[in-house]
């Protein structure tokens, strides 16, 4: 075991290390020197069963009061980064660990990708920044000191107001407020309805097949199984439906994800008989529901039943995915259970954030932000389907009529899906096939893509496709050797 008066690597005294603190001004002196102490044993500077120097040398060796050295020994030993016994002295514990060096960032990322087609991202270069910070300035100017208190884990009553406005006016829900509960988003609105239903005795939800995996992965935190069930070009399908035994399901009926088909009439109305018939609930996953193009909006699939459908949906399209801030309209046989999970996972939702939208939502800017949004949106779409209309002739796309991505479906002259990700990904462009989005596989050869663009400009799409058209098209497959 070593001294610290015998130095460190490199031969300096290892008392040196305290010495900034040391200097520090006399107000801060004492604990200026623990935490010197404590971050030079965290770092290992100091190893354990290191012994320290008495009290009274290390004070003379810094030209500090012997009591600064006292008080730190004894705090540093209550906290276990220090061990001391009568007439042993005072030693490096071995409780702490060092800290991994740097502070990582796990926020979704895709290195060495020169045009990412893979869907669910927005133009977060869109965002509002002046309409944001003019609101968020009203906020702070207007903002009672005392709103900022734990709020109503449900959101504060004036967006709760505010956002029921909307939805009933967009999309055509029965908004009550009471009824409605500010989320981080709807995989938080999943995640709390997912605890209700546990509470209410279900052991299993229904998923689109195919629809979205983060569904079965959110609802399976909460500790239910989910049961996959087909889509077909009207909407889920009723007869397995009816025979899998589940009394919830998940659905995107008005622009169904990834297949980009809204309900038939006739299939919502299924849908609902089947939530009365198992006295059970469906939760309508509203993902983009404010971006239509080509046909007049589909209304919301709650406002035809509020007490079967919990009906949910967020800004993480329409401004950021990282304000993090979304809403649910809750059934009233769940609502109590619901609050009370929100209230225990968080105790609501930041309050300037959530009067920051409001401001917003009121004096009109999140209704201009869509209309901004929208042509934007539009405009690549058009991109996208010229570029592949070019490069990739006799590509049959569809769901273009909403939303933010479309599904293409490449002719098998073009080789398999496999095959087409690897050269994709070798021309550093990013895709997700169709059958990452559920267990359905197809045996006509051909390859299905879910291609989105709302983040990309119409200059990177055409980058894209190109990029994509020169690694993969049959001349470069002849190329290589292959046969197409």
């Amino acid at each position: 075991m070593g001294d610290v008066r015998g130095g460190i690597a490199g031969g300096q005294p290892a008392w040196e290390l305290l010495l900034p603190a040391a200097a520090e001004p006399a107000r801060r002196r004492g604990r200026a020197l623990q935490e010197a102490l404590r971050e030079a044993v965290r770092t290992g500077r100091l190893a354990a069963g290191t012994r320290l120097p008495s009290s009274r040398a290390l004070a003379a060796d810094l030209g500090v009061s012997r009591g600064l050295v006292t008080e730190a020994y004894e705090q540093l030993t209550a906290e276990g980064y220090l061990r001391s016994g009568r007439g042993s002295g005072t030693w490096v514990g071995g409780s702490a660990r060092a800290a991994a060096p740097g502070v990582r960032d796990l926020a979704p990322r895709a290195p060495g990708v020169r045009v990412d087609f893979r869907p669910g991202t927005p133009d977060l270069s869109l965002f509002p920044r002046s309409a944001w910070g003019a609101a968020q300035r009203a906020v702070l100017a207007e903002l009672a000191h005392r709103r900022l208190g734990y709020p109503d884990p449900r959101g504060l009553p004036e967006l709760r107001g505010a956002l029921a406005a909307l939805l009933a006016r967009r999309r055509g829900v029965v908004a009550d407020p009471e009824r409605l509960v500010v989320c981080s988003g709807v995989a938080q609105a999943a995640t709390l309805l997912g605890h209700a239903l546990r509470t209410l005795g279900h052991a299993a939800v229904g998923v689109e097949d195919p629809g979205s995996p983060e569904h079965a992965r959110l609802f399976a935190a909460t500790g239910l199984d989910t049961v996959w069930l087909p889509v077909d070009a009207e909407g889920l399908a009723p007869g397995p439906l009816a025979a899998s035994g589940v009394r919830a399901v998940v659905v995107t009926p008005s622009h169904q994800f990834p297949s980009g088909i809204g309900y038939a009439a006739r299939r919502r109305a299924d849908l609902l008989d089947w939530a009365r018939s198992v006295d059970g609930f469906v939760l309508e996953d509203d993902y983009d529901g404010d971006f239509r193009y080509d046909r007049a909006p589909v209304g919301a699939l709650q406002g035809l039943d509020p007490e079967r459908v919990a009906y949910a949906g967020s800004v993480s399209k329409s401004l950021a995915p990282g304000l993090r801030l979304g809403w649910m309209l809750v059934p009233e046989a769940l609502l109590d259970e619901v609050v009370e999970r929100k209230r225990t996972m968080d105790l609501g939702n930041p309050v300037l954030d959530q009067a920051v939208l409001a401001r917003l939502v009121t004096s009109g800017g999140y209704d201009r932000q869509l209309r901004r949004c929208q042509r934007a949106y539009r405009e690549r779409r058009d991109a996208l389907v010229s570029a592949l209309e070019q490069h990739f002739p006799g590509t049959e796309v569809s769901g273009i009529a909403a939303g933010l991505h479309v599904i293409a479906r490449v002719p098998r002259d073009h080789g398999p899906t496999a095959r087409l990700l690897e050269r994709a990904r070798a021309a550093g462009v990013a895709l997700r096939p169709l059958e990452d989005y559920g267990t359905a596989r197809f045996d006509d050869g051909a390859v299905r893509l879910v291609i989105g663009y709302a983040h990309l400009t119409p200059s990177d799409i055409a980058l894209g496709v190109r990029l994509l058209a020169e690694a993969y098209g049959p001349g470069a497959v002849r190329a290589a050797g292959t046969a197409p």
